[in-house]
């Protein structure tokens, strides 16, 4: 790591000068603008026509204080006065160039006066002077390497939950909620006012966990089965006489509850290929990212990644994400026909262009990186409406979508909500890993999508 030591008042001359560059990232956007209280949503917000644009004023005296705090004089070094004009905006990607040059010498408090100037290219964006006290002491420091600082930009599942305001709640056929999680997730969503839960499972088990934790049945259906296979089935079938309008898992395999529903003859299957969505609200991005599939389609073959598309665009459109950005991940971002991701993806984009997919704007091949980083996409030369600002990361393989999800989860401190779609009703599969507010933002997909089938019911898959 490298050293920083900083140079005197007596050591520096008139006429010394450093110059630097620095490339602007997202996260600088961010904290600057949070830094400098300028979080007008013109300069943070994505979908704004800036594109993240913080104003020069702003990130051009953070590279000033950083020559000069850091460089020359360095550590030690207090800031007195300033006089700069500015011009001009700037985004992530942008380059900058800051100068700073001894101008003057002043001994009374060992005052030196800075010319400074900070370019963007030929683009002059800041001149004046800076003032500062210098160091009269040899100061020395190991420079640590600043962390990636994650700034939530959204609370995505607040806005939710905030859909669900006023509607009616949803009849959800809650399956075998025989341990704590399964039982409390759902009677606090009916708190919520979110589902009206019909508990599907042993009655004997249902009430010894209603008991141990002091929760007052009385409110809700009971529908007893022997055990979780019968409550599974039961479920299903109540779903396909219409006589609840989703579905959600408690505390049993998702094995048991996804075998009842594709069964053939008895379950809930459409001409649709039903698929797992993640709902994320990631706090290093701007807007919700739907991952797709990463709990049921191990395999899935191109055919099949249709219907997993147009389940995530339609997901979409009903969370309110106009003309849903999909990108259709690979490792590469060409056409590789050794690399069957890749031909997938080509394949999806033209299905997409004949309207074999409808409601949402498809791209890929893309890697990981250029559909969720615009620096990214730049630094490649990939022009796409779609690189950079993914709305739904549609995966190769079951592996690659739990992966994706988890790492976002655990390292990046994502939420995850998750729904079941292309069945005749919306599923929730709940994980005992889930947090109260997950379970919660779960339920308000899934009856968002119920609410949605209400209004128009040709949404519902064939």
């Amino acid at each position: 790591m490298p050293c920083y030591t900083n140079q005197t008042y007596d050591e520096i001359q008139v006429g010394a000068t450093l110059t630097l560059s620095h490339r602007l990232s997202r996260t600088d956007v961010e904290a600057l603008a949070l830094v400098s209280g300028d979080i007008d949503p013109f300069h943070i917000d994505a979908d704004a026509p800036s594109r993240e644009m913080v104003t020069e004023a702003v990130a051009a005296e953070a590279v000033v204080s950083a020559l000069l705090n850091r460089r020359l004089p360095g550590p030690g070094t207090f800031i007195m006065a300033q006089n700069l004009t500015f011009s001009g905006t700037l985004a992530p990607g942008d380059e900058l160039t800051g100068t700073v040059t001894a101008r003057e010498k002043r001994p009374d408090g060992n005052l030196i006066v800075f010319d400074c100037r900070v370019r963007r290219g030929e683009e002059e964006l800041v001149t004046g002077t800076v003032t500062v006290a210098a160091p009269t002491e040899r100061i020395s420091y190991t420079d640590i390497a600043t962390p990636e600082v994650i700034l939530r930009r959204n609370d995505g599942f607040s806005r939710l939950l905030k859909q669900c305001q006023g509607m009616k709640p949803v009849v959800c056929a809650i399956v075998h909620p025989c341990d704590r999680d399964s039982l409390i997730g759902p009677i606090e969503a009916a708190k919520r006012g979110l589902i009206d839960p019909v508990l599907v499972g042993p009655e004997h088990k249902i009430r010894a966990v209603a008991e141990a934790e002091g929760v007052d049945l009385a409110p809700f259906r009971i529908v007893p089965t022997e055990h979780s296979h019968a409550a599974a089935q039961q479920a299903v079938a109540m779903a396909r006489s219409g006589e609840v309008e989703s579905l959600m898992k408690g505390s049993l395999h998702t094995d048991e509850v996804m075998g009842a529903v594709v069964a053939s003859a008895t379950g809930l299957r459409t001409e649709r290929r039903v698929s797992h969505i993640f709902v994320m609200d990631v706090p290093a991005y701007p807007r919700l990212l739907l991952v797709t599939d990463a709990a049921i389609n191990i395999a899935p073959t191109a055919r099949e990644k249709v219907d997993i598309a147009q389940n995530a665009i339609d997901l979409a459109l009903v969370l309110g994400i106009q003309q849903p950005r999909v990108a259709i991940l690979a490792a590469v971002e060409t056409v590789n026909p050794a690399m069957q991701a890749t031909v997938d993806a080509a394949m999806l984009c033209k299905m997409a262009d004949r309207g074999q997919i409808i409601g949402g704007i498809l791209d890929g091949p893309l890697a990981f990186d250029n559909a969720v980083s615009e620096e990214a996409a730049r630094t490649k030369k990939i022009v796409s409406p779609v690189a950079g600002r993914a709305d739904v990361l549609l995966l190769p393989n079951l592996e690659a979508g739990n992966m994706v999800a988890k790492q976002l989860q655990y390292l990046a401190g994502a939420d995850a909500a998750g729904v079941v779609l292309g069945a005749r009703v919306p599923i929730v599969l709940t994980s005992r890993a889930d947090s109260v507010r997950t379970r919660l933002a779960s339920t308000a997909v899934m009856a968002l999508v119920a609410r949605a089938r209400r209004a128009q019911p040709t949404l519902n898959p064939h």
